[in-house]
């Protein structure tokens, strides 16, 4: 790829051209070239690999004394940062062989539809519940955040409600529209999400939105203000309906883990789980997704600890909008729109997409 070649390249230059690009991330470490990733391949750039100065020049650009602080105490940090009108980014800092390494993730400034996104009409309902757990799931760089912030946009758009978002940065920023948006940054608005969740109970939210649910504590917080009548979304870094249930269930001790079972059969309303993949039929990526839509059926097997049955019950639930992730992997591929490849990889049960292939007379494109 092409791009200046001067040695003292500026971080603004680099900004702009992830924008130009249409990069999705931005990466700057020491011994190779600023690389950017253009529907989902890394691309370096045509300039000299980075030196141990040229990373600490560009870190410090955009990375303010507190952070600066952060990073030498603690080895990391993380925040959000606005290229002027152009864009925003999700900045990580790290330290790497006792030198300085930036990622950057850049956040569209566009908000999708959840049409656009790829998400049955039916998750649209469920925006309107009011109250109840919804999950979307996935592993990093799935695009949980951004079908995450079109949601709230939503619900921003067509309910008078009180959102608190809790973000670790924050990444979208949200107007106030038909609602009132009121978005904390850990470590900067409040110190922990568990915190910033009871808090919350005390400041009349309708919708509360939890970052990540990466604790005990933020977990167990979650789950009370789902249950106490507000509507809550959250993250987990987990693939799957079943498993992101077991994944809670088993983040408590065991004598409690029978009254957490029955706790979320109440409250969860939803689990959405994505992957974005590299499209086969065109550049960009295309997000494959799992959707289970809580049923009386979904609730007894939660509560009776028969998670490894609620695929079966996905896959009977397309009436209501629900599809396994191996449905429509299936379906992206019988489209052309994604490689056998990925098909088999990030498929749930791999065996029984070939005999389906099979099945269908499918082939290998």
């Amino acid at each position: 790829m092409n791009d200046t070649s001067d040695s003292a390249i500026e971080m603004n230059e680099l900004l702009q051209l992830a924008v130009d690009e249409g990069a999705s991330d931005l990466h700057i470490s020491v011994g190779c070239s600023p690389t950017l990733r253009i529907s989902g391949r890394l691309r370096p750039l045509d300039s000299p690999a980075l030196t141990p100065d040229d990373t600490e020049r560009l870190m410090k650009s955009i990375t303010s004394p507190e952070h600066q602080q952060r990073l030498r105490e603690q080895g990391g940090t993380d925040f959000g940062f606005g290229f002027g009108e152009h864009a925003r980014f999700r900045v990580s800092v790290l330290r790497t062989k006792g030198s300085v390494g930036i990622v950057l993730r850049q956040i569209p400034k566009k908000l999708m539809t959840l049409e656009e996104i790829g998400l049955p009409p039916q998750v649209k309902e469920l925006l309107f519940r009011p109250r109840g757990l919804i999950l979307v799931t996935g592993p990093t760089g799935s695009g949980k955040t951004t079908t995450l912030a079109s949601m709230i946009n939503i619900i921003n758009g067509e309910r008078d409600c009180h959102i608190i978002t809790i973000e670790d940065p924050i990444e979208y920023y949200h107007q106030h529209r038909k609602s009132i948006v009121t978005q904390r940054e850990i470590g900067v608005d409040v110190g922990s999400f568990g915190e910033a969740i009871k808090r919350g109970l005390r400041q009349d939210p309708d919708v509360i939105l939890v970052g990540e649910m990466r604790d005990l504590e933020t977990m167990s917080a979650a789950i009370t203000a789902a249950e106490t009548g507000h509507l809550v979304f959250a993250t987990l870094h987990t693939t799957g309906a079943a498993r992101t249930v077991d994944r809670i269930v088993d983040a408590f001790p065991t004598d409690q883990q029978e009254q957490i079972r029955t706790q979320l059969s109440v409250s969860i309303c939803a689990v959405i789980s994505q992957l974005l993949l590299v499209r086969a039929d065109q550049p960009g990526r295309v997000a494959a997704f799992e959707v289970m839509i809580s049923t009386p059926s979904i609730q007894a097997l939660i509560r009776d600890n028969k998670t490894f049955r609620i695929t079966s019950d996905i896959q009977t639930g397309a009436k209501r909008g629900m599809v396994t992730l191996d449905s429509h992997l299936l379906a992206l591929y019988d489209e052309g729109i994604i490689h056998y490849e990925d098909l088999i990889t990030k498929s749930q049960d791999p065996d029984s997409i070939l005999q389906r292939l099979q099945e269908m007379g499918g082939k290998k494109r």
